[in-house]
């Protein structure tokens, strides 16, 4: 599961047991989802990506959805369960059961942070291993208005001291800009400890995390502070929250993808899924809506107005404009798939050609065929789902329907208007269409009499 590993052991406690009650929704708090991907599992991929393990999940009762989520993301994850919402500091002394026999570092996330990175989380961890005698480091942040945002106390020699609440802050207190932002790392040879001395002695009756920093430094230990960009560390309370968070992540992979070499016409037109891979040399045209599960392959040209879901998108392929990509949809190099076609678990060929109105589902189409206009696989009897496949250099006439399961084999072509129910062999020709017959002067009989009715 991990990609690297921290300088010494460090587990990820992450913080997934809020309700989120102003989230108006039965779905967990970290369970909303930002760029197509859950809050939380964000978080995991962070935390993964930063080097940590094992990884922790402190949820609530009953909190299945999030408990599988972590599983699925590695069977490896770890959760434990806060019965009483007590505090934070409570919170990660529910961890220590499950991660009984571990002694390295501890760094506490939480689930409803999505944007936070893995280069954030190694300079914290750097900053706690740097000296010896340093127990704590605490990631802060200088927002636009600190407002009831905790406060980081620093002294003249540059450690933190102590952290302050917004409404228990002095004058002086409340000038500081650095804030606090809830992402503290804990030295594993003092972690528990510490936070087994936190108590409730205060308005609220919480044993908050915070208190740490302070019993740390009383206890002849130091503490430092390590700042981190305040978007990295915006919490997610609200469905605006939400939305905020997630024009972030959208405003930092158009960036990035335009760092890797692909080509966004309109940028802020683009809405990407936290997974999806662009090859470099890419063209993305105005209003391109990329689902999870999206790989495309360099020089593709995704045209505006479509919408791509669970896909491979090969080399120099042309998507567009106003198509539809569906899961399980894979196109071969060079293919073009024109405007208004939808495609559902397709494999198309290299060179295929779908260029416009027509739906393609549960089917195989051969290198270099071609698909008329209004072309749709019938792949659905109501009950069943059954395949199509369409033989290399084949050739279907406009406004055909396919009837699955059948095979048109390579080479072979089929007239306009078909109704194709049967296979048809390769280089063949297939007509299934009615003759047309002509009556003469039917139509002037016809407006004659509705004229009389």
């Amino acid at each position: 599961m991990t990609k690297k590993k921290t300088a010494l052991p460090t587990a990820a406690i992450i913080l997934a047991a809020g309700k989120g009650t102003r989230m108006k929704s039965e779905l967990p708090k970290v369970m909303h989802k930002v760029a197509g991907r859950p809050m939380l599992g964000h978080v995991l991929h962070t935390a993964d990506a930063a080097g940590l393990d094992p990884l922790v999940l402190v949820i609530a009762p009953g909190m299945h959805q999030v408990a599988s989520l972590g599983h699925a993301f590695s069977e490896e994850v770890r959760t434990a369960t806060q019965t009483e919402q007590l505090g934070t500091a409570h919170a990660v002394l529910c961890a220590k059961e499950v991660l009984a026999g571990f002694e390295g570092n501890l760094v506490v996330l939480y689930g409803d942070t999505p944007l936070i990175r893995p280069e954030t989380i190694t300079a914290l961890l750097d900053a706690l291993n740097k000296d010896a005698r340093r127990g704590v480091a605490v990631l802060g942040f200088t927002p636009e208005d600190a407002a009831e945002y905790g406060r980081l106390v620093v002294n003249a020699a540059g450690d933190l001291t102590r952290i302050v609440e917004a409404k228990d802050a002095s004058p002086e207190e409340r000038a500081i800009r650095l804030c606090n932002s809830g992402v503290i790392a804990l030295r594993g040879s003092v972690a528990w400890e510490l936070l087994e001395r936190i108590d409730n002695r205060n308005a609220k009756g919480e044993y908050y995390l915070t208190d740490v920093v302070e019993i740390a430094v009383r206890s002849g230990l130091s503490a430092v502070a390590v700042e981190a960009d305040a978007q990295e560390v915006l919490g997610v309370n609200s469905r605006v929250d939400l939305a905020v968070a997630d024009a972030a992540f959208q405003q930092r992979a158009r960036h990035a993808a335009m760092l890797h070499g692909v080509t966004l016409q309109a940028p802020e037109t683009v809405y990407f899924s936290a997974d999806t891979e662009l090859a470099n040399d890419v063209i993305v045209e105005p209003n391109v809506v990329f689902g999870p599960g999206v790989v495309v392959g360099t020089r593709a040209h995704i045209k505006a107005f479509s919408h791509l879901e669970g896909c491979v998108v090969g080399e120099d392929a042309v998507v567009g404009p106003f198509a539809r990509l569906r899961p399980g949809t894979n196109l071969g190099e060079g293919a073009k798939i024109g405007n208004f076609v939808e495609l559902k678990k397709a494999e198309i060929g290299a060179g295929a050609k779908i260029s416009h109105l027509s739906y393609i589902g549960d089917a195989t189409i051969g290198d270099e065929a071609n698909i008329g206009a209004g072309t749709i696989t019938c792949n659905y009897d109501g009950y069943n789902k059954y395949r199509t496949i369409v033989g290399r250099e084949a050739f279907i006439g406009s406004n055909t329907a396919l009837v699955a399961p059948v095979k048109v084999g390579d080479g072979a072509m089929v007239a306009a208007g078909s109704v194709i129910t049967e296979d048809i062999e390769a280089n063949a020709l297939a007509l299934a269409r009615t003759r047309q017959e002509q009556k003469a002067e039917w139509a002037t009989g016809f407006r004659e009499k509705q004229k009389k009715n």
